[in-house]
Protein backbone atom coordinates (compact mmCIF):
# COMPACT_ATOMS: atom_id res chain seq x y z
CA UNK A 1 0.00 0.00 0.00
CA UNK A 2 1.41 3.30 -1.13
CA UNK A 3 1.02 6.54 0.67
CA UNK A 4 0.91 10.03 -0.88
CA UNK A 5 2.44 13.00 0.75
CA UNK A 6 0.08 15.90 1.43
CA UNK A 7 0.23 18.86 -0.96
CA UNK A 8 1.31 21.93 0.89
CA UNK A 9 0.66 25.59 0.12
CA UNK A 10 4.24 26.03 -1.08
CA UNK A 11 3.67 23.30 -3.66
CA UNK A 12 0.60 25.16 -4.94
CA UNK A 13 2.64 28.31 -5.33
CA UNK A 14 5.40 26.50 -7.25
CA UNK A 15 2.86 24.86 -9.57
CA UNK A 16 1.08 28.13 -10.26
CA UNK A 17 4.35 29.91 -11.00
CA UNK A 18 5.40 27.16 -13.41
CA UNK A 19 2.04 27.34 -15.17
CA UNK A 20 2.37 31.07 -15.58
CA UNK A 21 5.84 30.64 -17.09
CA UNK A 22 4.57 28.00 -19.53
CA UNK A 23 1.63 30.08 -20.72
CA UNK A 24 2.17 31.78 -24.10
CA UNK A 25 2.53 35.55 -23.90
CA UNK A 26 -0.76 37.31 -24.27
CA UNK A 27 -1.20 39.92 -26.96
CA UNK A 28 -2.22 43.34 -26.08
CA UNK A 29 -5.61 43.99 -27.46
CA UNK A 30 -5.00 47.60 -28.33
CA UNK A 31 -2.11 49.93 -28.19
CA UNK A 32 -2.64 53.20 -26.37
CA UNK A 33 -4.53 55.45 -28.75
CA UNK A 34 -4.95 52.78 -31.46
CA UNK A 35 -8.15 53.09 -33.45
CA UNK A 36 -8.87 56.47 -31.98
CA UNK A 37 -10.08 59.11 -34.39
CA UNK A 38 -8.06 62.27 -34.02
CA UNK A 39 -9.94 65.53 -34.28
CA UNK A 40 -8.37 68.63 -35.69
CA UNK A 41 -7.91 71.53 -33.34
CA UNK A 42 -8.16 75.27 -33.97
CA UNK A 43 -4.50 75.50 -34.98
CA UNK A 44 -4.99 72.85 -37.70
CA UNK A 45 -7.95 74.71 -39.16
CA UNK A 46 -6.02 77.98 -39.04
CA UNK A 47 -3.03 76.42 -40.82
CA UNK A 48 -5.26 74.87 -43.49
CA UNK A 49 -7.02 78.20 -44.02
CA UNK A 50 -3.70 80.02 -44.45
CA UNK A 51 -2.42 77.43 -46.94
CA UNK A 52 -5.71 77.46 -48.87
CA UNK A 53 -5.84 81.24 -49.10
CA UNK A 54 -2.18 81.43 -50.09
CA UNK A 55 -2.76 78.87 -52.85
CA UNK A 56 -5.88 80.52 -54.26
CA UNK A 57 -4.75 84.14 -53.99
CA UNK A 58 -2.64 84.17 -57.22
CA UNK A 59 -5.62 82.87 -59.18
CA UNK A 60 -7.90 85.40 -57.53
CA UNK A 61 -5.48 88.23 -58.24
CA UNK A 62 -5.33 87.16 -61.89
CA UNK A 63 -9.11 87.46 -62.03
CA UNK A 64 -9.03 90.88 -60.35
CA UNK A 65 -6.29 92.20 -62.66
CA UNK A 66 -8.01 90.80 -65.75
CA UNK A 67 -11.19 92.69 -64.87
CA UNK A 68 -9.51 96.05 -64.30
CA UNK A 69 -7.73 98.65 -66.41
CA UNK A 70 -4.01 99.30 -66.62
CA UNK A 71 -4.25 102.46 -64.51
CA UNK A 72 -6.24 100.72 -61.78
CA UNK A 73 -3.70 97.89 -61.52
CA UNK A 74 -0.75 100.31 -61.29
CA UNK A 75 -2.46 102.50 -58.72
CA UNK A 76 -0.79 103.09 -55.37
CA UNK A 77 -3.46 101.00 -53.65
CA UNK A 78 -4.27 98.19 -56.08
CA UNK A 79 -7.85 96.92 -56.13
CA UNK A 80 -8.78 93.74 -54.29
CA UNK A 81 -12.20 93.13 -55.86
CA UNK A 82 -13.00 92.33 -59.52
CA UNK A 83 -14.04 95.16 -61.81
CA UNK A 84 -16.27 95.42 -64.86
CA UNK A 85 -13.75 95.13 -67.73
CA UNK A 86 -13.33 91.36 -67.68
CA UNK A 87 -15.07 90.51 -70.96
CA UNK A 88 -13.51 93.48 -72.74
CA UNK A 89 -10.02 92.39 -71.70
CA UNK A 90 -10.69 88.76 -72.57
CA UNK A 91 -11.82 89.76 -76.06
CA UNK A 92 -8.79 92.03 -76.51
CA UNK A 93 -6.40 89.27 -75.45
CA UNK A 94 -8.15 86.77 -77.70
CA UNK A 95 -7.84 89.01 -80.76
CA UNK A 96 -4.36 90.39 -80.17
CA UNK A 97 -2.69 87.01 -79.54
CA UNK A 98 -4.90 84.93 -81.89
CA UNK A 99 -5.63 82.58 -79.01
CA UNK A 100 -8.12 80.44 -80.95
CA UNK A 101 -5.46 78.74 -83.07
CA UNK A 102 -3.02 78.75 -80.18
CA UNK A 103 -5.45 76.87 -77.91
CA UNK A 104 -6.17 74.32 -80.65
CA UNK A 105 -2.44 73.74 -81.18
CA UNK A 106 -1.87 73.41 -77.44
CA UNK A 107 -4.68 70.88 -77.09
CA UNK A 108 -3.22 68.79 -79.93
CA UNK A 109 0.30 68.96 -78.51
CA UNK A 110 -0.67 68.29 -74.89
CA UNK A 111 -3.06 65.44 -75.69
CA UNK A 112 -0.60 63.75 -78.06
CA UNK A 113 2.28 63.99 -75.59
CA UNK A 114 0.12 62.77 -72.69
CA UNK A 115 -1.28 59.73 -74.52
CA UNK A 116 2.10 58.74 -75.93
CA UNK A 117 3.81 59.17 -72.56
CA UNK A 118 1.23 57.00 -70.80
CA UNK A 119 1.50 54.28 -73.44
CA UNK A 120 5.28 54.07 -73.73
CA UNK A 121 6.07 54.71 -70.06
CA UNK A 122 3.60 52.04 -68.90
CA UNK A 123 5.08 49.47 -71.27
CA UNK A 124 8.64 50.37 -70.29
CA UNK A 125 7.76 50.47 -66.59
CA UNK A 126 6.20 47.00 -66.81
CA UNK A 127 9.26 45.65 -68.61
CA UNK A 128 11.67 47.05 -66.04
CA UNK A 129 9.50 45.97 -63.12
CA UNK A 130 8.44 42.41 -63.99
CA UNK A 131 10.41 41.11 -66.97
CA UNK A 132 13.85 39.52 -66.74
CA UNK A 133 16.37 40.36 -69.46
CA UNK A 134 20.08 41.04 -69.72
CA UNK A 135 21.18 44.57 -69.00
CA UNK A 136 17.97 45.54 -67.22
CA UNK A 137 19.77 47.24 -64.35
CA UNK A 138 22.20 49.09 -66.63
CA UNK A 139 19.39 50.32 -68.86
CA UNK A 140 17.37 51.52 -65.88
CA UNK A 141 20.43 53.34 -64.54
CA UNK A 142 20.91 55.01 -67.93
CA UNK A 143 17.26 56.11 -67.96
CA UNK A 144 17.55 57.64 -64.49
CA UNK A 145 20.87 59.28 -65.42
CA UNK A 146 19.16 61.24 -68.20
CA UNK A 147 17.21 63.11 -65.51
CA UNK A 148 20.45 64.77 -64.41
CA UNK A 149 21.13 66.27 -67.87
CA UNK A 150 19.86 69.87 -68.22
CA UNK A 151 17.44 70.12 -71.15
CA UNK A 152 19.21 73.27 -72.35
CA UNK A 153 22.19 71.14 -73.45
CA UNK A 154 20.11 69.34 -76.07
CA UNK A 155 18.43 72.40 -77.55
CA UNK A 156 20.95 73.11 -80.32
CA UNK A 157 21.31 69.54 -81.68
CA UNK A 158 17.55 68.98 -81.34
CA UNK A 159 16.81 72.19 -83.25
CA UNK A 160 19.22 71.18 -86.00
CA UNK A 161 17.66 67.73 -86.18
CA UNK A 162 14.13 69.11 -86.52
CA UNK A 163 15.32 71.51 -89.25
CA UNK A 164 17.00 68.68 -91.19
CA UNK A 165 13.84 66.60 -91.04
CA UNK A 166 11.78 69.55 -92.30
CA UNK A 167 9.69 70.04 -89.17
CA UNK A 168 10.83 73.58 -88.41
CA UNK A 169 7.87 75.61 -87.23
CA UNK A 170 5.59 72.56 -87.19
CA UNK A 171 3.83 70.95 -84.23
CA UNK A 172 5.67 67.69 -84.89
CA UNK A 173 8.88 69.33 -83.70
CA UNK A 174 7.28 69.85 -80.27
CA UNK A 175 5.45 66.52 -80.03
CA UNK A 176 7.97 63.89 -81.10
CA UNK A 177 10.94 64.82 -78.85
CA UNK A 178 8.72 64.41 -75.77
CA UNK A 179 6.75 61.23 -76.57
CA UNK A 180 8.36 59.46 -73.61
CA UNK A 181 9.96 60.76 -70.43
CA UNK A 182 12.53 59.23 -68.12
CA UNK A 183 10.54 60.35 -65.10
CA UNK A 184 7.45 58.56 -66.44
CA UNK A 185 9.36 55.31 -66.95
CA UNK A 186 10.81 55.47 -63.45
CA UNK A 187 7.45 56.42 -61.92
CA UNK A 188 5.56 53.55 -63.57
CA UNK A 189 8.33 51.08 -62.78
CA UNK A 190 8.27 51.95 -59.08
CA UNK A 191 4.49 51.67 -58.93
CA UNK A 192 4.24 48.34 -60.76
CA UNK A 193 6.96 46.74 -58.64
CA UNK A 194 4.64 46.94 -55.62
CA UNK A 195 1.18 46.97 -57.16
CA UNK A 196 1.48 44.14 -59.70
CA UNK A 197 2.07 40.68 -58.17
CA UNK A 198 3.80 37.99 -60.20
CA UNK A 199 0.89 35.62 -59.52
CA UNK A 200 -1.40 37.62 -61.79
CA UNK A 201 1.10 37.51 -64.63
CA UNK A 202 1.66 33.77 -64.19
CA UNK A 203 -2.10 33.17 -64.09
CA UNK A 204 -2.45 35.00 -67.39
CA UNK A 205 0.31 32.92 -68.96
CA UNK A 206 -1.30 29.72 -67.72
CA UNK A 207 -4.49 30.79 -69.46
CA UNK A 208 -2.54 31.16 -72.70
CA UNK A 209 -2.28 34.95 -72.84
CA UNK A 210 0.69 36.49 -74.64
CA UNK A 211 2.54 39.60 -73.47
CA UNK A 212 0.24 42.04 -75.25
CA UNK A 213 -2.83 40.36 -73.78
CA UNK A 214 -1.28 40.46 -70.32
CA UNK A 215 -0.54 44.15 -70.69
CA UNK A 216 -4.07 44.94 -71.88
CA UNK A 217 -6.01 42.77 -69.43
CA UNK A 218 -3.79 42.79 -66.33
CA UNK A 219 -1.15 45.53 -66.37
CA UNK A 220 -3.28 48.44 -67.54
CA UNK A 221 -6.11 47.92 -64.99
CA UNK A 222 -3.57 47.63 -62.17
CA UNK A 223 -1.59 50.66 -63.37
CA UNK A 224 -4.64 52.90 -63.89
CA UNK A 225 -4.22 54.97 -60.67
CA UNK A 226 -0.58 55.72 -61.43
CA UNK A 227 -1.44 56.46 -65.06
CA UNK A 228 -3.98 59.07 -63.95
CA UNK A 229 -1.35 60.84 -61.84
CA UNK A 230 1.31 60.66 -64.54
CA UNK A 231 -1.18 61.79 -67.18
CA UNK A 232 -2.15 64.86 -65.17
CA UNK A 233 1.46 65.82 -64.49
CA UNK A 234 2.41 65.33 -68.15
CA UNK A 235 -0.59 67.27 -69.45
CA UNK A 236 0.10 70.24 -67.16
CA UNK A 237 3.78 70.28 -68.11
CA UNK A 238 3.03 70.09 -71.84
CA UNK A 239 0.34 72.77 -71.54
CA UNK A 240 2.62 75.20 -69.70
CA UNK A 241 5.78 74.48 -71.69
CA UNK A 242 7.25 77.65 -73.17
CA UNK A 243 10.98 77.22 -73.74
CA UNK A 244 11.10 74.57 -76.46
CA UNK A 245 7.89 75.60 -78.30
CA UNK A 246 9.19 79.17 -78.37
CA UNK A 247 12.32 77.98 -80.17
CA UNK A 248 10.72 75.36 -82.42
CA UNK A 249 7.57 77.21 -83.54
CA UNK A 250 6.89 80.60 -85.10
CA UNK A 251 4.36 83.39 -84.65
CA UNK A 252 2.06 81.95 -87.34
CA UNK A 253 1.76 78.53 -85.66
CA UNK A 254 2.23 79.02 -81.90
CA UNK A 255 1.13 77.19 -78.82
CA UNK A 256 -0.77 79.02 -76.10
CA UNK A 257 2.22 80.02 -74.00
CA UNK A 258 4.10 81.29 -77.06
CA UNK A 259 1.04 83.30 -78.11
CA UNK A 260 0.75 84.83 -74.65
CA UNK A 261 4.33 86.00 -74.98
CA UNK A 262 3.19 88.21 -77.87
CA UNK A 263 1.02 90.20 -75.44
CA UNK A 264 4.17 91.36 -73.62
CA UNK A 265 6.12 92.14 -76.81
CA UNK A 266 5.15 95.81 -76.88
CA UNK A 267 7.23 98.49 -75.19
CA UNK A 268 4.58 99.13 -72.51
CA UNK A 269 2.35 96.03 -72.35
CA UNK A 270 -1.16 96.34 -70.96
CA UNK A 271 -1.03 94.24 -67.80
CA UNK A 272 -4.79 93.83 -67.66
CA UNK A 273 -4.84 92.21 -71.10
CA UNK A 274 -1.83 90.07 -70.19
CA UNK A 275 -3.67 88.85 -67.08
CA UNK A 276 -6.76 88.18 -69.17
CA UNK A 277 -4.69 85.97 -71.45
CA UNK A 278 -3.19 84.19 -68.45
CA UNK A 279 -6.71 83.59 -67.15
CA UNK A 280 -7.74 82.05 -70.48
CA UNK A 281 -4.73 79.72 -70.40
CA UNK A 282 -5.52 78.61 -66.83
CA UNK A 283 -9.21 77.78 -67.27
CA UNK A 284 -8.69 74.56 -69.33
CA UNK A 285 -6.39 73.16 -66.64
CA UNK A 286 -8.98 73.89 -63.97
CA UNK A 287 -11.66 72.14 -66.05
CA UNK A 288 -9.45 69.07 -66.51
CA UNK A 289 -8.74 68.90 -62.79
CA UNK A 290 -12.42 69.25 -61.89
CA UNK A 291 -13.32 66.39 -64.26
CA UNK A 292 -10.50 64.02 -63.32
CA UNK A 293 -9.68 65.32 -59.83
CA UNK A 294 -11.26 62.36 -58.01
CA UNK A 295 -9.29 59.79 -60.01
CA UNK A 296 -6.07 61.78 -59.62
CA UNK A 297 -6.40 62.09 -55.86
CA UNK A 298 -7.34 58.40 -55.66
CA UNK A 299 -4.20 57.48 -57.59
CA UNK A 300 -2.00 59.59 -55.33
CA UNK A 301 -3.52 58.06 -52.20
CA UNK A 302 -3.21 54.54 -53.64
CA UNK A 303 0.47 55.10 -54.25
CA UNK A 304 0.88 56.50 -50.74
CA UNK A 305 -0.79 53.47 -49.15
CA UNK A 306 1.26 51.00 -51.18
CA UNK A 307 4.45 52.83 -50.36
Amino acid sequence: MTTTSPITASDHRRVSKAAVRDEPPRRRRFKPGAGRQHHAGPFAYFALAVVGIGSLFPLYWTLVAASRTQDEILDTTPPLVPGGNLFHNLQAAWEQAHLGKAILNTVIVSASITLATLFFCTLAGYAFAKMRFKGRGALMTAVIATLTIPPQLSVVPLFMMMSDIGWGGQLESVIFPTLVSAFGVFFMRQYLVEALPYELIEAGRVDGANNLRIVWSIVLPVARPAMMVLGMLTFVQAWNDFFWPYLALNAENPTLQVALGQLTASYVPDQSIVMAGALISTLPLLIVFVIFGKQIVGGIMSGAVKG
